[in-house]
């Protein structure tokens, strides 16, 4: 059975007030969270993939505080298997860097065929754990996808260009 793994993020609601702890990182207890939006687009591409037949067993993993176990329970909401999430203290304020590396670690010990990410977290807004961890994977990675298809062994990525006239590849 073929796996699919989509990582989400719990981000802090966008239109709350933020402060940050002492320790100069975001006070993440102190607002409401959610599912970030950008998150939630990549497990709907995933569900479509796993609708379109072949068997795909769907993990969600998220790496947080005790608040990200609400993004897994949104995302097995809309479907999927099942939910991973990895929390330790010492992940507490982790980098992008850090992230990736205990990311990429997860990913390979639940196995995967294909990983879906959104594409950044709309709390950083930064969009560089994905090729970091597919970097770590040795794997290739496809950004800024608008849609995805899945027949066989192939696997298809559209990419969308950007409305406005900069030539970027945006969604």
């Amino acid at each position: 059975m073929p796996k699919l793994v989509v990582l989400v993020k719990f981000t802090p609601d966008l239109t709350s007030d933020r402060r940050f702890s002492e320790d100069g990182t975001l006070d993440r207890a102190a607002v409401p969270g959610r599912l970030s939006e950008l998150d939630e687009y990549a497990a709907e591409q995933a569900l479509r993939v796993v609708e379109s037949g072949s068997g795909w067993e769907l993990t969600y993993l998220s790496m947080g505080p005790a608040g990200a176990a609400e993004a897994l329970r949104k995302a097995l909401s809309m479907g999927g298997d099942a939910a991973v999430h990895v929390s330790d203290e010492a992940l507490h304020g982790s980098d992008a860097f850090g992230t990736s590396l205990v990311l990429a670690a997860a990913v390979e010990r639940i196995g995967f065929d294909l990983v879906v990410t959104g594409m950044a977290s709309t709390d950083a807004g930064m969009g560089v754990v994905p090729a970091l961890v597919a970097e770590r994977l040795g794997v290739p990675a496809v950004t800024y996808a608008g849609q995805l298809s899945v027949s066989g062994d192939v696997v298809e990525i559209v990419r969308r260009r950007c409305r406005r006239r900069c030539r970027r590849w945006c969604r």
